[in-house]
Formats: C-alpha cells, sequence, structure tokens
C-alpha cells in the first residue's frame, strides 16, 4: 500500500455508525459489514482514511490491526486506493430520493375476494402513478379470484405484484397450480404461500421476479403486520436514500383493509373513508393521512441508535409505547446496545402492549 495514498470507500458502500458499532453498507451488491465504531472513525467525511497520517498515530500492534481492516475492505471490494489529487473524480452518491408519484406502494387485505378491485379501482391506483401492489388474503381464495384480479393487472402500468395467500391444504395439486399461476403472470415478484409445512424458497425467481416462497406461519390478520427481522433488511440505493428523508414504512403508502377501510396501513387505527364511498385520491388528501410519512428512523427512540436503521423496516401500528409515535416498534427484538437480537414476543416489558393492541402472541 503506497504511504502517499487515501484509502476511498466506493460511493455505494456507506458507513452507518450506531451507539456500539458501526456498518458498512454495500448498497450495490446488497451486503452489510458490522465493524467497530473506532475503525468508522478513521473515515474522514464517512468516506476515505488518510492512510500516512493514520499510521503516524498507531503503535505497531495498531498497524498490524489496521492492515486486517484494509484487507478486509479490499477481500471484499468496499474501497480501494487513490491519491488526494483525484479524490475529486469521486463524487459522493447523491443521496436524494425521488419518486415522481402520489402513491408508491397499495397494499391491500381480503379474506377472500376483492369486490372492489375492478378496472374502475386500478384506474384510481393509475392515476396516483401506483406502481406496486401487495395482496393479502387471510383465507383460501379461488383460483378464479385470482385469475380475475391479475388479469386486470397485466396489460396496467402496475409494475410488480406480490400475493400472500394461505395454502390449499386439500388440494393435492396446489403447488403445481402456484407453480402455473406464477409462471403465466409475470408482474408477480413473489407469491407467499402460508400455513405451510416448513419455511423455505419452493422455488427461486430471476432478476427478482416470480418467486414462490412458503412459511409455516399462518397469517390470518394484519395483526402480523410490524415484524423488524435481519431477513427482512432491504439493501439497496432507493431504500437507503429513502429512510434518510421519510418513514421506510408508510411513506407514500396506501391500504385498504379487509373490511374495505382507506387507511396509511391496515393495521392503523385511523381510517380515512371506506372503499364503497371514498376515492383513494379523496382519502389521501383527508387530513391526518400523510401524518407519520416524514417520521425517519433518526427520530424514532431505539432506532436512532442502530446500525441497521437505513436498511430495516418501520413500524407506527405497534410501538412499544402507543402514546408516543416516535416510540420503537414493538416486534423488533435488536438491542443496538448489546448488538444482540432476541424473540420481541418474549420481552417482558412487552407483555402489556401486546394486550393493549389484543394481538396475543403471533
Amino acid at each position: 500500500m503506497i504511504a502517499d495514498q487515501l484509502l476511498l470507500l466506493y460511493s455505494h458502500c456507506i458507513i452507518v455508525k450506531g451507539v456500539s458499532r458501526s456498518t458498512i453498507c454495500d448498497l450495490q451488491r446488497k451486503k452489510i459489514y458490522p465493524i467497530p465504531n473506532a475503525f468508522g472513525d478513521l473515515f474522514k467525511e464517512g468516506r476515505y482514511i488518510d492512510i500516512p497520517e493514520t499510521i503516524r498515530q498507531l503503535d505497531h500492534e495498531g498497524k498490524e490491526i489496521l492492515q486486517e481492516y484494509f484487507d478486509f475492505l479490499e477481500e471484499n471490494e468496499l474501497a480501494f486506493c487513490c491519491s488526494v489529487d483525484e479524490l475529486h473524480l469521486f463524487p459522493k452518491m447523491n443521496e436524494e430520493w425521488l419518486f415522481p408519484a402520489h402513491i408508491s406502494h397499495a397494499v391491500l387485505d381480503a379474506w377472500q375476494n376483492l369486490h372492489y378491485f375492478d378496472e374502475k379501482f386500478l384506474k384510481e391506483l393509475e392515476m396516483l402513478c401506483c406502481n406496486f401492489i401487495q395482496f393479502r388474503f387471510f383465507r383460501e381464495v379461488s383460483w378464479e379470484e385470482l385469475g380475475r384480479v391479475t388479469a386486470l393487472i397485466n396489460p396496467s402500468q402496475i409494475k410488480s405484484i406480490e400475493i400472500i395467500l394461505p395454502i390449499h391444504k386439500e388440494d393435492e395439486k396446489f403447488y403445481e397450480k402456484v407453480d402455473s399461476f406464477v409462471s403465466e403472470n409475470r408482474k408477480i415478484s413473489n407469491l407467499t404461500i402460508t400455513g405451510a409445512p416448513e419455511k423455505k424458497i419452493y422455488k427461486e425467481g430471476i432478476y427478482g421476479m416470480g418467486f414462490i416462497i412458503q412459511t409455516e406461519k399462518e397469517i390470518t390478520s394484519q395483526h402480523h403486520c410490524g415484524i423488524v427481522d435481519s431477513s427482512l433488511f432491504s439493501i439497496n440505493i432507493s431504500t437507503y436514500t429513502e429512510a434518510l428523508q421519510f418513514n421506510s414504512c408508510l411513506n407514500r403508502k396506501i391500504s385498504i383493509d379487509a373490511e374495505g377501510n382507506i387507511k396509511n396501513c391496515p393495521s392503523m387505527k385511523d381510517s380515512y373513508g371506506n372503499i364503497k364511498d371514498t376515492t383513494l385520491r379523496e382519502a389521501i388528501e383527508k387530513e391526518g393521512f400523510k401524518k407519520y410519512w416524514n417520521i425517519t428512523k433518526d427520530q424514532i427512540t431505539k432506532c436512532k441508535d442502530c446500525e441497521f436503521r437505513y436498511i430495516c423496516t418501520d413500524c407506527r401500528a405497534y410501538i412499544d409505547h402507543p402514546e408516543d409515535i416516535y416510540s420503537a416498534p414493538l416486534k423488533c427484538g435488536y438491542n443496538p446496545y448489546t448488538c444482540e437480537w432476541e424473540e420481541w414476543s418474549m420481552h417482558p416489558m412487552k407483555q402489556k402492549t401486546v394486550e393493549y393492541y389484543q394481538m396475543g402472541i403471533l
């Protein structure tokens, strides 16, 4: 390593500092690397290490440790060497988040059927420039209903859909039908089967589309929302830049619960009309609909101290202290002060809140 060089992180490799440790988020390769805060602090402007200056401040043992970290960065292609004169050639990643739409995502809950989902309703979504829809069925849904819905979506501007539905336990050809259904409907990014014998990826997708996933959990209501888990981290530039400025779960989202109530999220208490007599545009323009959109992780208790905060989902529907909108997500079992995960539902401090939301143990 040449002594007059800088060690510069690639622009898509971002250091996020937590209270106990930091992470390097590789937003291009969708990987995260925990590092000590002391090492993260060596990067000036969060981007580069002045190699000769840093080496001069260390003893022999410190230099050996630093070299190990340099090797780690090189092996994982997180950083490269450049001269001071070349630094201006490698600008920071643009952290602006732009999404030219009133609504980006729609979450539609149903027991079995989506009676309101027709061409008129789809046109309402298109007028709001919505690109993504998640369907969550809490009871067995017929293939006729699924076919009707996807037939409307396939020629529309909707870019992708997710479907969550329970397994048809009495249908011996269920998985064969699922496979055929996903293959025929190319806008399905993933279809999740609930109440399955085991948790696994049943079929790998291609380029982020066509995944078939199964879970042993039985999702029977909106109370299953809000789980915070490392498997749900979204490590990409879009999520990161959005999380810097907006709420990572509720921003630009609209939903309709199983009873037809229009909400920001199906689990939220506040309703802004029912789809029977209220248009989607009327709902989002009502006072209070967007009140959570600008709550970032940097404002939320516990989250603001977490090294995963910009790649993690959030939940304002179920929080540790319901009277405080900046309270931590109830269903998060991560402790940023000890860097340990635990089962959130077993925490004794959360039991009263679980009872408050009348959700039981999910």
